[in-house]
């Protein structure tokens, strides 16, 4: 299969929705993060949700590419090829229940890979107001199709590159109870079988089901947040990784930081996150966090 190039910039089709206080604490809830912020609705300034709930705000959009890109000569069955690779959020300021977001996107760059395509969507949510709430750079690899040189329209994100010493500063060990990826289904709406369905999983080749990519992002961001941001998600100003290898529930993971740059306004995080056979499951992980 081939992907021509000259579908760069081709826009989606525009996605708006109108977030509530039990999607955010339901998101919350199901990464096991009790962080009163996400919870405690007798604060003065409300609650808010978890940095990674953006992702459950744009799957509407990214589960039905079909009916969302904006073109007649998209070649619709490179979507079933797709899997998630890389993660990018920069957020300009967490969601809150109450907020009526426009969600638009376009689709940004088609990277050549030895697996095939790395396709890069970005998408951008503004509020009632117009104001930017946050932008999303996700890319799925495209198993098998052909761009060709690729290319991309205007700039991508780049993660800072860890040059410290490598050393691991902290490690957290979290357990995936089996009932995780059913947990996490149900409370973020990221919907797809082969992380509830053994039947389907194995079909495709899977040993059996595995945790959300963005669920394992998430424990992460959670030990992220408690670790480096004194508990407060609002200095979370940006995330990335890579996706590279699977987590089987009923098993451990571990949040590895493996390094740390300070500057005048924020500080640079690096870290991974190793599954239970101790393969990098999330690798290049970068968080920027906001000084207090």
């Amino acid at each position: 299969m081939e992907l021509n190039a000259g579908l760069l910039g081709t826009p989606l089709k525009k996605y708006q929705t109108t977030i509530t206080w039990r999607e955010t604490t339901n998101y919350a809830a199901s990464v096991q993060d009790n962080n009163p912020k996400y919870f405690d609705d007798r604060e003065a300034a409300g609650i808010v949700s978890h940095p990674m709930f953006a992702v459950s705000v744009t799957w509407p959009v990214l589960s039905r590419l079909d009916a969302f890109i904006e073109s007649k000569d998209f070649p619709k069955e490179v979507l079933m090829t797709q899997v998630h690779y890389t993660e990018h959020l920069i957020l300009h300021r967490l969601i809150r229940p109450g907020d009526e977001l426009t969600i638009v996107g376009t689709l940004k760059a088609f990277l050549p890979h030895r697996a095939g395509t790395h396709a890069i969507i970005c998408l951008e949510a503004r509020d009632q107001k117009g104001e930017p709430v946050f932008t999303e750079y996700t890319g799925a690899m495209l198993r098998g199709v052909d761009c060709g040189e690729g290319g991309k329209t205007g700039q991508l994100p780049v993660i800072p590159e860890n040059d410290t010493e490598g050393e691991v500063l902290w490690t957290s060990d979290i357990h995936i109870d089996p009932l995780r990826p059913y947990i996490y289904d149900g409370c973020s709406n990221i919907v797809f079988p082969i992380h509830t369905s053994p039947t389907f999983a194995r079909m495709v080749g899977l040993p059996g089901i595995i945790l959300q990519g963005t669920a394992t992002l998430a424990y992460a961001i959670r030990e992220v947040v408690n670790h480096e941001a004194d508990k407060d998600p609002s200095r979370i100003s940006e995330i990335a990784c890579r996706f590279t290898g699977m987590v089987l529930p009923g098993t451990d993971i571990n949040v590895c930081c493996i390094g740390k740059k300070s500057h005048n306004d924020f500080t640079d995080i690096f870290f991974e996150v190793q599954n239970d056979a101790k393969e990098k499951a999330v690798r290049n992980g970068y968080v920027k966090v906001l000084k207090g």
